[in-house]
């Protein structure tokens, strides 16, 4: 039996986390993403915690995101995220993508991440 779109991407995910971890010095990029709205973490895995984190939801991107598309959306978090990072000093992290294909509104986010200033 095939697996469903979920149970894939799932499955990716495992064998990418495998061999992502963040840790103080270069934390992991997450992105998250939704059939509406698009998330992204910076997260420090060996002490468990969320350091900064962007989503299309944040106030200063939903004011700018009415009528634009789903990856203009998805540049404007990206460079977002890369100013809160930067703020708390944070400069090199390592991207996770979650189990999405590196393409569309993912390559688009990690794009404007990285014209933000993060290295990855």
């Amino acid at each position: 039996m095939a697996l469903s779109t979920l149970e894939r991407r799932i499955r990716i995910k495992q064998r990418i986390r495998k061999r992502v971890s963040g840790t103080a010095d270069r934390p992991r990029m997450t992105v998250f993403r939704s059939n509406k709205q698009i998330y992204v973490q910076i997260i420090d895995d060996l002490q468990g915690v969320t350091l900064v984190s962007a989503s299309s939801m944040d106030k200063e991107v939903a004011e700018k995101a009415t009528g634009l598309q789903k990856s203009e959306v998805s540049k404007l978090v990206g460079k977002l995220a890369a100013e809160r990072a930067i703020a708390k000093g944070i400069s090199a992290v390592v991207f996770d993508r979650n189990g999405y294909l590196y393409h569309g509104r993912v390559q688009v986010l990690a794009d404007a991440a990285r014209e933000g200033g993060l290295n990855f």
